[in-house]
């Protein structure tokens, strides 16, 4: 039996009498082991209102232990339900759980019904609460016709949704077409019903979309209401439009509106009345027509509003107030007020409560023969009536059992027999609801038993508290005694507390409390007992600390810290550096008492400290190390002062003391100030901790103590040099123990399950308990609900967990340290929250926008806050390339996550696949993890351009004739229509021809071109096209093959002497020529050689003259410019690498072309070379002298 564990305790009298504690019967904490006969008790339990999914299997959950283990039965609609007869029907194996299979066939409606859960073995019967079966709804809006409606600029207006009866009720929201959320304010809102108010109406109102959407989100559907069509006109136009359309149109009145004072849309009438249930949220409405737009306000008549509970929504229209009780009921007033008046509405308030429990029956564990009783008080308003059950039978008609007695909400027993035992239910309604709770009377003849393991080992530090754990079971309930030594006297000394629990402390552990201690059970049936064993251990010291130095520039310095110990604990010893480990250089060594540091630098300064560790406690001891400069000269001998001696306490008071002392000697360098340090040998033997500075020509100081410490003291000296080392200890001094004066600190609450608050805080330390006996108590409750309360009192831990909590919900807490001399001051109050729980409803609403070929932006309506169940992190998008059956068979499809932090509901997803069919789904995340998936939304990418195709290669070429191969576009992205082929001749100037265009089908990857110029390189421009546009170029040069008797003609014609001296003399008359062109664009002239620029440009913007076709002039209007070639720029402003090449270099001769010193250009204007074919295999040859003749004609 595990008792729970309560803040009192009994400490033992200083009597000779033996040491026994009397333990009451802890009822509300009593478990009975499971190897020990005990009736059954419900565990777990679908909820009363069960609400299914009709598309999943139906689960409903009844579990329960008991020994031996219970079996279980069903009842639907009062009437035993055999699943036997039901194919569809199972139950889970050692469990009362059902699971109806209705995924494979069946209904969900076939299975509504009320089902009761029995528990039964041989010692009684338990029974679940009634479980309502109802499958989820969301029905359709009726089919109506809705007329436009039009009306006059200020008048009021209501547009009703009237959603359709679903089950849970459905979340109204109004949208429109492109379910984008209607703006809404304190002129246009949204009432409780649904309905869409406006208290007057503007031409922004006028649109043709206002829809009324009704999201079921059990079902994850949502049903949208036919569009309604309004339109806000001037008087005018009122009265034309209803000239024409009287027969088509609702109005609303064709008379100016002018400013009027508030009516009330809602609620009608001067006064109301509302009933709600206790413990739920009071929601209260009035929205008000007016012009201009009225205000609301609210009050209380009989009293105030309460501060912490009350909240407005939509606009200050309706007030909530949270957690109602009685104490709500009253007259609340809604005020409507503008400019021209005012206007009231009393909301008559009544609050009504479901039954809830004042203390609810709990098991009881009783012997043969004892007595005992059973209480169940309940109340609500009505006042619930109770009514009693035993086995699940009503005890009116149920066996008579002498030993019981009922008498009103109680059952009294006397005199229990075995047969006693029985499973009591007690039922407690109202008009509003019920409570059942079951409650065993479990008839056992139990001899003591011990639950703590036999011989643990206990090892504690000197002077600290010592527990030692006696968990015990038996019945009747065992006295426990404990006894020290193998002779087993009695523990009958002060020093001793027994805990209700069967736990013995020793607040101050001794060396000679070191030994083996019995714990003794007994009840009339037997005696059990239990050796634990304790060892008290010596407190790790620091006799040698680690002391202030000041050393110089390059030297070395060595810290000692020799450690003193117990001698079964083996010490780690550790060094750090301003609290962080030591840098990693080899500088450092550390070997068993020492830290050396050769070499010092500035870096090295700082404050070092050694830090021992054993399994039971840690000490540590710090020095500083300042660094200096280098003395270059021999200074005078300086030297730390020596430490003071003849230390003596004077004028003890219970929190001050005067301490004096007598200074060493100075060394030549005068003493600045006294450091004074404490030692607290109950708590923290062997750390000395800082009390006062005081100056160097003081000998006393008056110290303030603390509350039961055992004090020393000690003093050093400090001068230029540096610090003396410490005085000898001074005598203790013990002060007297009081109450805490302060209380934990870093006080949180979080869950770490979804029903459950982990309260933790920072215990205070010994020199803090300021008496022995620390304790902490616990306390939390609700923070939006008015319940008392709760609160625990514990020791030795740092953690204390609530069980059973709602879902995230804010908790008020806080934490008091007491002792055994009283509390600490009332701690302030701090909030966390139970556990968080994964979110319960996915975001709905989800619309994809697909922007272009390779984005999407989606966006969603955001969860409810109350179903996230935990902290919002934000939103999670899955989407991946959705793929045929067959493909999704052979391949794993790779899902791809985007997360959108805090509470967007839109985000972009770039990066897509152009002509692509995508999926994707959205889901809210939180500190537990991701909630359900949203359905998924499938939408497709367009056609976007394809890539170039992926070769192209000219083969066969002949005299007149070109063959073209490629590869289609490595990436298509889309259906290619079609292939454009253009085409133009290249002269020996590396001018460019007329361009050819071609249109080639989809399905060809190789074209002959016929019909060409013999022994002419013609330049190749490929692109693939789709619907959305032409791809990118490939591009490739070819030359046609020369015919033979030709090239032997030209091979002859180029050897003539004759031939030789025409090309010398026309190559002069070029340059000649090209010397005054240049002479001429320097003075602002105008000559042709644009021709030259264009010869490499896109083929497809080369400027051209309308009618001969010729190459167009240069224009050099603006001299200010710089040289550039013709406009080779495309219509979207973009310019293509391989198009963009050229620069002035490549008009001049190589790198080689100069300039003038006014900056004009000198060298021959020459075509700049064609860039070598890919490919490679034509020939690049230069052309033939008769070519080159041919094309200065």
């Amino acid at each position: 039996m595990q008792l729970k564990i309560m803040p009192k305790k009994k400490r033992l009298s200083g009597s000779r009498a033996p040491l026994m504690l009397f333990l009451c019967q802890m009822i509300s904490a009593l478990e009975v082991p499971l190897d020990l006969v005990q009736p059954p008790t419900i565990t777990q339990q679908s909820p009363k209102d069960y609400i299914i999914d009709p598309r999943e299997n139906i689960v409903i959950q009844c579990e329960a232990k008991g020994k031996p283990p219970p079996s279980f039965s069903w009842t639907r609609n009062g009437t035993h339900f055999d699943i036997d007869k039901d194919p569809l029907v199972t139950m889970k194996t050692g469990s009362g759980t059902l699971v109806i299979n209705i995924m494979s066939e069946g209904k969900a409606e076939t299975y509504e019904g009320v089902y009761q859960c029995t528990a039964r073995n041989e010692r009684g019967a338990a029974i679940s609460n009634n479980i309502v079966v109802r499958p989820s709804r969301s029905p359709l809006w009726t089919k109506e016709k809705l007329e436009p409606i039009i009306l006059q600029n200020g008048q009021s207006l209501v547009l009703p949704c009237r959603p359709p009866i679903g089950l849970p009720p459905a979340i109204i929201f109004w949208m429109d077409n492109s379910f984008q959320r209607l703006p809404q304010n304190e002129r246009v809102s949204q009432g409780l019903n649904g309905d869409l108010y406006f208290s007057n109406v503007l031409p922004e109102d006028t649109r043709e979309d206002y829809i009324c959407y009704a999201r079921f989100n059990h079902t994850q559907t949502i049903q949208q209401k036919q569009p309604i069509s309004v339109k806000v006109i001037s008087v005018d136009e009122l009265n034309d439009t209803i000239a024409a359309n009287l027969s088509d149109t609702e109005f609303y009145g064709a008379k100016a509106s002018r400013e009027r004072p508030p009516t009330l849309l809602t609620p009608e009438g001067n006064t109301s009345h509302k009933e709600e249930l206790r413990g739920n949220t009071l929601s209260l409405e009035c929205i008000a027509e007016g012009l201009p737009t009225p205000i609301i306000y609210w009050i209380k008549e009989d009293g105030t509003l309460p501060i912490n509970r009350t909240f407005y929504q939509n606009f200050k229209k309706t007030l909530q107030i949270t957690q109602v009780s009685e104490a709500d009921s009253g007259n609340y007033q809604c005020i409507a007020k503008n400019v021209l008046g005012a206007i009231h509405h009393t909301i008559s308030v009544t609050v009504k409560a479901a039954p809830y429990w004042i203390m609810a029956p709990q098991n009881l564990v009783l012997s043969p023969g004892e007595d005992g009783t059973l209480i169940c008080r309940a109340n609500g308003n009505p006042k619930p009536r109770i009514s009693w059950l035993t086995n699940g039978v009503p005890i009116e008609i149920a066996p008579d059992d002498p030993s019981r007695k009922i008498d009103g909400d109680t059952i009294i027993f006397s005199h229990v027999q075995e047969r006693s035992s029985a499973v009591y239910q007690c039922n407690a309604s109202n008009e509003y609801g019920y409570l059942l709770a079951n409650a065993f009377v479990n008839v056992l003849a139990e001899p003591p038993r011990i639950l703590t393991p036999a011989n643990t080992l206990y090892q504690v530090i000197a002077n600290r508290p010592a527990l030692l754990d006696c968990a015990f079971f038996g019945s009747p309930l065992p006295t426990i005694e404990w006894f020290k030594g193998a002779k087993g006297s009695a523990l009958h000394e002060d020093i001793y507390v027994l805990h209700e629990n069967g736990t013995l402390e020793i607040p101050v552990a001794q060396k000679d409390s070191t030994g083996t201690y019995t714990c003794v059970a007994r009840n009339k049936l037997g005696m059990a007992k239990n050796e634990v064993h304790l060892e008290i251990k010596d407190p790790t010291r620091i006799i040698k600390q680690p002391e202030y130095a000041v050393v110089q520039r390059g030297s070395t310095v060595s810290f000692e810290c020799k450690v003193k110990h117990d001698h079964t604990l083996i010490p780690t010893v550790t060094w750090l550096k301003d609290n962080s480990e030591l840098p990693s250089d080899e500088r450092f060594t550390v070997d068993k008492d020492h830290l050396v540091v050769a070499d010092v630098s500035d870096e090295d300064g700082g404050t070092y400290t050694c830090v021992a560790n054993t399994t039971l406690d840690h000490v540590s001891a710090s020095a500083e190390l300042s660094v200096v400069a280098p003395t270059p000269t021999p200074a005078p001998i300086y030297d730390v002062p020596d430490p003071p001696f003849d230390l003596e306490l004077t004028n003890q008071m219970d929190k001050s003391v005067q301490l004096s002392w007598t200074p060493g000697d100075d060394n030549s360098s005068p003493i600045t100030k006294f450091i004074i340090e404490y030692e607290d040998a109950m708590h923290e033997a062997g750390l000395w901790h800082h009390q006062a500075e005081v100056s160097g020509t003081q000998t006393t100081a008056q110290l303030k103590l603390s509350p039961y410490v055992n004090y020393s003291f000690r003093v050093m000296a400090v001068n230029s040099i540096g610090r003396s080392l410490p005085s000898e200890a001074s005598e203790q001094y013990l002060t007297k123990a009081t109450e805490p004066d302060t209380n934990p600190t870093a006080v949180e609450g979080l869950g770490s399950e979804p029903d459950n608050l982990v309260i933790t805080w920072k215990p205070l330390n010994g020199f803090e308990s300021n008496g022995p006996g620390l304790q902490y108590k616990v306390s939390w409750r609700q923070k939006d609900g008015d319940d008392e309360w709760t609160s625990v009192v514990v020791a030795n831990v740092s953690k204390y967990i609530v069980s059973g909590t709602p879902t995230f919900v804010p908790y008020l807490i806080k934490v008091q340290a007491l002792n055994d001399m009283g509390f600490a001051p009332e701690p302030a109050v701090v909030m966390g929250h139970s556990g968080e729980d994964l979110p319960m409803v996915a975001p709905g609403n989800v619309r994809v926008n697909v922007v272009n070929s390779t984005l999407a932006e989606v966006h969603w309506d955001p969860v409810p806050l109350k179903s996230i169940r935990g902290h919002l992190q934000g939103y999670r998008i899955y989407y991946w390339k959705a793929q045929s059956s067959s493909k999704r068979n052979r391949r794993h499809i790779e899902k791809k996550i985007l997360t959108y932090q805090g509470s967007k509901t839109h985000g972009m997803l770039p990066g897509l696949e152009p002509f692509s069919h995508y999926a994707l789904n959205v889901r809210v995340v939180n500190g537990k993890g991701e909630g359900p998936a949203s359905p998924d939304r499938v939408f497709s990418t367009p056609e976007g351009v394809p890539s170039a195709p992926s070769s192209l290669k000219i083969i066969e070429p002949t005299r007149d004739s070109l063959t073209l191969e490629w590869d289609p576009p490595s990436h298509p992205n889309g259906i290619l229509t079609e292939y454009s082929l253009k085409y133009q001749p290249i002269n020996s100037t590396h001018e460019l021809g007329p361009l050819v265009d071609l249109k080639i089908p989809a399905n060809k990857t190789r074209w002959t071109l016929k019909n060409l110029n013999f022994s002419t390189r013609y330049k190749f421009y490929l692109y693939a096209q789709t619907s959305a546009g032409s791809g990118s170029q490939i591009t490739e040069e070819a030359i046609t093959t020369v015919d033979e008797a030709m090239a032997s003609r030209q091979v002859d014609i180029a050897t003539q002497g004759w031939f030789i001296g025409l090309m010398c003399a026309v190559a002069l008359l070029i340059l000649i020529l090209l010397i005054v062109c240049f002479i001429r664009r320097n003075k602002g002239g105008k000559y042709p050689v644009k021709e030259k620029e264009d010869a490499h440009a896109d083929p497809e913007i080369q400027p051209m003259k309308e009618d001969d076709g010729t190459f167009g002039e240069y224009s050099d209007a603006e001299d200010h410019k710089p040289l550039k070639k013709g406009s080779r720029t495309p219509s979207d402003r973009t310019v293509k690498k391989e198009d963009s090449d050229d620069s002035l270099v490549d008009y001049g001769e190589g790198v080689n072309g100069q300039f003038n010193e006014d900056g004009s250009f000198i060298g021959q204007y020459s075509g700049k070379k064609e860039k070598e074919p890919a490919e490679g295999n034509e020939s690049s040859e230069a052309p033939s002298p008769v070519n080159a003749m041919n094309s200065f004609v």
